[in-house]
Order: structure tokens, then sequence, then C-alpha cells
């Protein structure tokens, strides 16, 4: 009888602990069924949370555009405006133009006399000039000269060029240069001689020997080369050499004639 009621006991202990346990892993189960939808929840809202932030970049980066686009319009508006300013004003130009047209021809005929009487003028300047690169001189007045006669040139670059010649004369008055070349230096008609020529502006015309022991100047009044003591080879040196730039810039002794009056 005992033994029947403790078997009895042990097997509603037994049942009870097995109901237990079956709580138990319901109980887990469960758990895990609502951590996982927690889980999916703050998963959805981090990808909804990245959807938000996406767009509201993709939001201010339109605005950005959108405000640059209105900048670039108001520049535009005021280009435009200050453009046409100036379509105006050339339009202006382009009226008086047309006014002035029919004056061009009588201009024209001005102006060709009046380059043919500068071109003369320089051509006499540079003749009864200092000797220097005469060839060169002559040379560039003879293009100019040839070239007015062609049809393919217009007034104001025939006149344009005129006033080239006029400009390449004139430089020569500012500058020092030193060139070999082959003069009459014993006198005219004699044998040509190999000399280095200076040239200080238009003030003086010189030259010297190749072996530095012969310097001499032109003579405008004899219109021929005369020889120069020793004394003058030390300074005519010098200067060829401040010419070529193989010697700074220092004062230096030249024969300088002093003007003839005007007859």
């Amino acid at each position: 009888m005992k033994k029947q009621r403790f078997n009895a006991v042990v097997m509603t202990t037994a049942l009870s602990v097995s109901a237990l346990f079956g709580s138990a892993a319901m109980a887990d189960q469960n758990l895990d069924t609502v951590l996982q939808v927690g889980q999916a929840k703050v998963t959805l809202a981090a990808d909804s949370q990245k959807r938000i932030d996406r767009l509201a970049q993709e939001t201010d980066d339109l605005t950005q555009q959108f405000k640059a686009q209105n900048k670039l319009i108001d520049d535009l508006r005021v280009y435009n405006a200050q453009m046409q300013k100036q379509v105006d004003a050339q339009l202006g130009v382009v009226t008086d133009l047309e006014k002035s047209i029919e004056k061009v021809t009588v201009i024209e005929r001005q102006i060709q006399p009046l380059i043919f009487k500068m071109l003369d003028t320089l051509e006499q300047f540079v003749e009864f000039d200092k000797p220097f690169k005469l060839e060169e001189r002559r040379a560039i007045i003879a293009d100019v000269r040839t070239n007015q006669e062609r049809a393919d040139i217009s007034v104001s670059e025939k006149f344009r060029q005129v006033l080239e010649a006029y400009k390449f004369e004139s430089d020569y008055s500012n500058t020092l240069q030193s060139y070999d070349s082959n003069e009459e230096i014993d006198g005219p008609g004699t044998e040509k001689r190999t000399v280095k020529i200076l040239r200080v502006g238009r003030v003086s015309l010189m030259y010297q020997t190749t072996d530095g022991k012969q310097s001499g100047y032109w003579d405008v009044a004899q219109k021929a080369w005369v020889s120069l003591d020793s004394s003058y080879n030390a300074g005519v040196l010098k200067g060829l050499r401040i010419a070529r730039d193989q010697a700074s810039k220092d004062i230096m002794l030249v024969k300088v004639q002093a003007p003839e009056a005007v007859q």
C-alpha cells in the first residue's frame, strides 16, 4: 500500500516537473519570437532613417542647385544688360561711320600724295645722315615705296608702313650699336677694310680696326672717314664692348662734331 502511494507521488511529481519544463520551453520560444520581432522593428526603423537621411540630403542638394541656378540667371541678366549697352554704343559708332563713309575717297586722295612726300623726305634724310647700316635702311624705304603700288594693300596700311619706317629711323637716335663692316677708311676710292663700327645714337659714328690699333670717325662735312690719334683707341674699344654687352654701361670717350649751321 505504502509502495503504491509512493509510486503515485513520484509519478505526480514527474508530471509536474515535465509540465514545468514544458512551460519554460514555451516561454523561451515566445521570448525569442518577441526578440526577433523587436529586432525586425529596429532594422526597419534604421532602414527608414537611412532613407529619410538620404532624401534630406537629396533635398538639400537640389536646394543648393536651385540657388546656384538662380544666381547664374541673375548674373546672366546683368551681363546681358551690360552687353546690350555695348551693342547700342557700337551701333552708334557704326551709324557715325556710315555717315562718314562717303568721305573716304576724298581722304584717300589727300593721303596718297602725303605718303609719297613723307617717303621722299625720309629717303633724303637717310642719304644725308651718317652712313650706318645704309643698305638696310635704304631697303626698308624701297619696300615701303613698292607697296604703295599694290592694290591689295589698304591706304591705312600703306600709311602705317610709312610711319613704321619713320619710327625705325627715330629709334637709331636712342641706341648704342656695334657691328662689323667693310669701309674705305683710308679715303674715298681706296680699298675697303674690315672694321668694327661703333654708333652712339646719331651723335657719333666711329670705327676701329680689328687689331685695335687704329680708330676714326665719320666726318659729316667731308663725307668721309677721318683717322683719330691713338688716345681714342681705349675709348672706342670700351664703347664697342658696352654695345655688345661685354661690359657694363659707363662713361666713354667718343668723337663728337659740332652741329653745322643751317644754310
